[in-house]
């Protein structure tokens, strides 16, 4: 038997992808809060009820889940890389498997979260959510219990700069987001070194010399 999907999901999946793209095209071009569902329907050539029938609640058109192929690419990458390397080996993954127009659709959606205030409040579990379970499979990959100390703090650098990116990134749109994370990411699996060029030396004991 095929693992194709069957004609009847490939349709589903092509009106949420229409109805989505046709919502973050308004969102753009006419802000979150004024564009309306009935707009947005009207768009994607749908009812009303059919967008709530994929998107329980505006938010959601914006709010999609991206772990799952990042879940995917970090499991190809072989155990006996360590977590950071093996975080930029996924995160690399999936950003090449993305075309040029779901690399935008994606770029938008994470603009839009750090921007719009109901869209922050609403992503702020989702967010619990992925740390929660990077953390997990991350000790997982090590051999080590969830609450060990090493590896939240492992996690909690990962994911305080890949935020620190973003924000970044919506106040220069013309920033190259995944190239920047990939460098952020390489610097930390160097261990965050900060060169000369970037300020005065700082000896052992945190001061500068004279």
């Amino acid at each position: 038997m095929s693992d194709r999907p069957g004609l009847r999901e490939r349709k589903k999946a092509k009106t949420r992808a229409s109805i989505q793209k046709e919502a973050l095209r308004l969102f753009r071009e006419q802000g979150y809060s004024a564009t309306t569902v009935e707009q947005i329907a009207e768009a994607a050539e749908v009812a009303p009820s059919t967008v709530f029938r994929y998107f329980a609640t505006k938010e959601e058109l914006v709010m999609v889940d991206q772990f799952p192929p990042f879940v995917e690419a970090l499991q190809e990458v072989p155990p006996e890389v360590g977590p950071v390397p093996a975080v930029r080996m996924a995160m690399r993954a999936v950003i090449e498997a993305q075309t040029p127009e779901e690399r935008a659709d994606s770029l938008e959606r994470e603009r839009l979260m750090l921007t719009v205030p109901e869209l922050w409040a609403a992503s702020l579990e989702n967010i619990t959510g992925v740390v929660r379970s990077l953390n997990e499979r991350l000790a997982a990959r090590e051999g080590r219990a969830p609450d060990d100390p090493e590896i939240r703090n492992v996690t909690g650098a990962i994911v305080g700069l890949i935020m620190g990116v973003w924000v970044d990134w919506v106040q220069d749109p013309g920033m190259d987001a995944p190239a920047e994370l990939d460098r952020a990411l390489l610097h930390l699996e160097a261990g965050l070194p900060l060169g000369r060029a970037a300020g005065r030396a700082v000896d052992r004991r945190g001061q500068a010399p004279g």
